[in-house]
């Protein structure tokens, strides 16, 4: 069985390993700096497996070195959202751990990928790629697939379907300035802009910009964790698997879509070496348009990151939770 390391112990990171070793993917590590607490959710778990009757193993530990021989190591460290708070502002507080844990990645799983969930997702995704000197395959962010997944709920909640019907596509920054785009999404196949009108379709767009706010509003102390955990263990399970899905996943960009030296989402196809290739959508001169100006705020983000971490992050050659 294959290793799942999962770093934070909060909503996020729990309910991933719960659904990972739920679905017997791979035994899981869960790991926070918190003693005792990842210890106690991973006993509880395995307490629940007898009653599900299956044979998942989640294993709680403090030590980095519990990490080694992972295929792949899931980021959900940080802080939370709180009101007001945007993604941005996340980003002195999460900038130092998400280095940290990175380093401790690199010295105790260096074949790994990494997978990011700590907020603001985009940056911390360039910064965990800058850090670790991997190939840009193996690390990459999980935004898309749950921006993808909100703008699809709106869009069957509006329409009165099943949500099994819709395939949605976001590109962008993981934020108020992401880009669903409505030619690329569809309900059996038929793109919603023969089924919605533009002014509904723009307030599903508005809504599924402010989907993690509206959360956060309703919680006051917390942020979104059973969608977002769902996102991360769909793509683990396309990894592991070996699936080849086509979706929508936060990376480096190199040249693609005009864009360089930034991590944003885009479609891709994803298999048991990660990022196994990035789809380039022929896109209107509007839709490139926002999608260049929802890049431009995560190049902005990394401007305030170089000053925050004190120095260039390493080039390549290519503990609550936060969502």
């Amino acid at each position: 069985m294959r290793k799942i390391s999962i770093i934070g112990s909060g909503h996020v990171g729990a309910t991933c390993a719960f659904d990972i070793a739920q679905r017997e993917l791979a035994d899981v590590v869960l790991l926070d700096i918190l003693e005792g607490i990842p210890q106690g959710k991973a006993l509880d778990m395995m307490e629940a497996f007898p009653l599900k009757g299956f044979n998942g193993k989640v294993v709680g530990t403090n030590n980095y070195a519990d990490i080694r021989d992972s295929t792949l190591v899931i980021v959900a460290a940080g802080f939370a959202r709180q009101p007001g708070m945007s993604r941005l502002d996340l980003l002195e507080k999460n900038a130092q751990i998400v280095k940290s844990v990175t380093g401790n990645i690199v010295k105790f799983a260096p074949e790994s990928m990494i997978l990011i969930v700590t907020n603001p997702l985009d940056i911390m995704t360039y910064l965990a790629f800058m850090e670790s000197g991997f190939e840009r395959n193996r690390v990459f962010g999980m935004s898309g697939l749950l921006d993808a997944a909100r703008f699809s709920h709106f869009i069957a909640l509006e329409l009165g379907i099943s949500v099994e019907d819709v395939s949605a596509m976001v590109l962008g920054a993981h934020g108020d300035s992401m880009v669903p785009l409505s030619r690329f999404s569809t309900v059996s196949g038929i793109p919603i802009t023969e089924l919605l009108s533009s002014k509904v379709i723009k307030g599903i767009i508005e809504r599924t910009r402010k989907g993690g706010a509206e959360i956060v509003s309703y919680l006051k102390t917390g942020s979104a964790f059973y969608a977002p955990a769902t996102a991360v263990v769909e793509m683990v399970e396309s990894i592991l698997k070996d699936r080849k899905r086509i979706l929508p996943v936060c990376s480096y960009l190199d040249g693609e879509y005009d864009l360089k030296d930034v991590c944003v989402s885009v479609p891709v196809k994803l298999g048991e070496n990660g990022i196994e290739g990035i789809i380039e959508l022929k896109l209107t001169s509007a839709e490139k348009k926002a999608l260049h100006a929802s890049a431009a705020t995560v190049k902005e983000g990394i401007k305030n990151l170089r000053l925050i971490i004190h120095h260039e992050p390493k080039q390549n050659s290519a503990e609550t939770i936060s969502s």
